[in-house]
Order: C-alpha cells, then sequence, then structure tokens
C-alpha cells in the first residue's frame, strides 16, 4: 500500500500530466500522483524523463537490461512491473527481460548483456562495488558515450526504484496487460 496519498492536488499540471500518460499507458502510473504532491518535483521529474528519451548513444536492449536490474536489485516491484512492460512493448525479448531476477543462471544472454547486467548491480549496491576490471571489461566493447550513458542510466533508475520503493509504491499490473506471455 502506498505511503503517502495517490489523489493528490488537481492542479492544472498535474491534470495535463494525468491526461498525458492514460493516453500512453492506459493507466496513470503512481509515480506521477505521488510526485504531484510536490509541483517542483513533478516537473523536474517531467523534463528529466524526456530528457532521457533522447539519449540514444546506448543499444536499448542493454539499457532495458541495465535498468531492470538495477530495479531488481533494488526490489522495486513497480518498476519491474513498468519496466517489463514497457521494454517488450518496445521490442525488446521478454524472455531476457523475465529472465533478469536470475540472469547468472539463464542462457539467453550474451557476455556483454551479462557484463552490464553486473554492472548495473555494482553501481546499484551500497557502497558501489564497481571494479577496474568490469569498466575495463565494458570500454572493451562500449565507447566512452555508452559508457557513460550506461552509468548514468543505472543512476537514474536507482532514483526512480529508491523512490518509489520508500513510497510503498508497487506493481500497478502493467506486465499482465502485455500482449507477449512472459
Amino acid at each position: 500500500m502506498a505511503r503517502i496519498s495517490l489523489d493528490p492536488p488537481r492542479t492544472l499540471l498535474y491534470r495535463l500530466a494525468e491526461a498525458y500518460t492514460r493516453r500512453a499507458y492506459g493507466v496513470v502510473p503512481d509515480p506521477l500522483p505521488a510526485m504531484a504532491h510536490n509541483m517542483r518535483v513533478l516537473l523536474t521529474d517531467l523534463r528529466f524523463e524526456t530528457s532521457l528519451a533522447r539519449w540514444k548513444k546506448l543499444d536499448p536492449g542493454l539499457r532495458n537490461l541495465a535498468e531492470m536490474a538495477a530495479a531488481v536489485s533494488i526490489g522495486c516491484s513497480w518498476c519491474v512491473d513498468f519496466g517489463y512492460w514497457e521494454s517488450t512493448r518496445h521490442g525488446a525479448d521478454p524472455v531476457k527481460m523475465h529472465d533478469v531476477p536470475r540472469w547468472r543462471d539463464s542462457d539467453v544472454y550474451t557476455d556483454l548483456e551479462r557484463q552490464v547486467m553486473a554492472y548495473a548491480e555494482a553501481v546499484t549496491a551500497t557502497p558501489p562495488a564497481v571494479t577496474d576490471e568490469m569498466v575495463a571489461a565494458l570500454r572493451r566493447q562500449l565507447d566512452d558515450a555508452q559508457l557513460v550513458e550506461l552509468t548514468m542510466m543505472v543512476a537514474v533508475e536507482n532514483v526512480r526504484s529508491r523512490f518509489n520503493s520508500a513510497l510503498g509504491l508497487t506493481s500497478q499490473g502493467f506486465k499482465d496487460r502485455c500482449e507477449i506471455p512472459a
């Protein structure tokens, strides 16, 4: 159960964001009304997420796996649910996305994908557990711009997952609406 009301003040900004997300996702994602209790937070997040969508250096499949690995590490059921739905709806392999919680035992991943998920977990650990060897291995396959984008996307997913988890936001059933069975 959410630790904050999901019935925020119905400001113009909130109503516009609510209408947009209802069209885009079919429902209003719970982080939106949670953030809408502070309009500066909501506006900043909306601008930030819009900007993130324009980052294109990193392969989207690697980005999806990194975000999912971070969300799983933190234990954010909302992020895992939404991340699975959003990534598969944009073409990610549903088997790969489904297997992220047990990626070490799954045979569906390439070496690079395994390195990306290990890196995402290491960045997410408190304190971070990233090693020089991890970064060197990634740099053999990713250029500097891709490595920077990967690192920032893991950090961004940490912000999302920690915000949602702290406020008690849990799965909204996005994954259940997938056309492709998990």
